[in-house]
């Protein structure tokens, strides 16, 4: 959270994994009930509706703004950061981003789907809070999370950002960010779950719960038979393949240039791919572009107010 004159600018990484603000990560998942469910530790209570934050798992859909999941989600978020400052009350300015090719064509429409109530009062875990909308603004994903060192990059440099749901890629050349060299696919780390799914399926006849193949994804191994770890670690070896022969298809060179890798995804480069010594720099952060987003926002608005 930053603050700029009496309001606040909070930063919130819409993933379709995990949702990310500058200090906190949960869950995208949310699930919606007309009465008060059993378990109530990460309640939202909004327009006479429950939902319990990070239930489920949120699916991929091409604009975020598509349903009410992401404003509710962003609600959760907002209460999260505003909570550890002690506030139930404040003038918000939300920033947030969108996938690099699509930020053009639907920001507009995003700013105004989470900014459609100027005053919203909701309950989050079991705390009112009461809050003033003044604005939204919305940042390309995977620049965001190196925004505040692009100055010092020399030579070529490529960012990706590989999500639950994308994989984002940005050419920087000396510092400046080349427009027509960015490209959004769809060829996040879900579908390298999904590929894992049908694996084990197809040549195990076993299904594996979701949480133990993210601790081999995360980790690189677990405590589970040595034949289902090993077809585990194939399947991740051929999806990180696939992302560097992206990356070569739009023109990344790793003798010469130099790779940030970014986004949850990067622990998968990391354990299942050897990348050349020094040519390949991982932003380990996984709050990285909530904070990129804040700090965009806060150099926005001050050079708007000539501050």
């Amino acid at each position: 959270m930053k603050r700029i004159n009496d309001a606040v600018i909070i930063g919130v990484d819409h993933g379709y994994g995990n949702i990310k603000t500058a200090n906190h990560i949960f869950k995208a998942g949310i699930a919606g009930y007309d009465h008060e469910p059993l378990f109530t530790s990460d309640m939202l209570v909004y327009g006479g509706r429950y939902y319990v934050i990070g239930e489920g798992h949120k699916e991929f859909v091409p604009q975020k703004q598509s349903d009410e999941d992401y404003y509710l989600l962003t609600l959760a978020g907002i209460a999260m950061e505003l909570k550890a400052e002690g506030l139930t009350e404040a003038d918000v300015i939300i920033a947030a981003g969108l996938p690099l090719t699509w930020t053009t064509g639907q920001k507009a429409e995003f700013a105004a789907y989470l900014t459609r109530n100027a005053e919203v009062s909701f309950t989050f875990r079991k705390v009112d809070y009461h809050i003033r909308i003044l604005g939204a603004r919305i940042y390309p994903q995977g620049y965001a999370a190196v925004a505040e060192f692009t100055p010092s990059m020399k030579g070529v440099n490529v960012i990706v950002d590989i999500g639950n749901g994308t994989m984002n890629t940005l050419f920087i050349i000396d510092g400046k960010p080349q427009v027509g060299r960015m490209f959004t696919e769809k060829f996040g780390t879900h579908q390298c779950t999904l590929a894992i799914h049908e694996a084990l399926m197809r040549e195990r006849g076993v299904e594996i719960d979701d949480s133990i193949i993210d601790g081999v994804l995360i980790n690189g191994t677990a405590d589970i038979l040595k034949d289902d770890l090993k077809l585990i670690r194939s399947v991740a070896e051929q999806y990180v393949g696939g992302i560097f022969r992206r990356l070569r298809e739009h023109g990344y060179d790793e003798q010469t240039m130099t790779l940030y890798v970014t986004g949850g995804g990067g622990c998968l480069v990391k354990n299942f791919y050897r990348t050349k010594p020094g040519r390949v720099r991982f932003v380990d952060d996984i709050r990285a572009a909530a904070k990129g987003y804040e700090y965009l926002a806060e150099l926005q608005l001050k050079a708007e107010r000539g501050v």
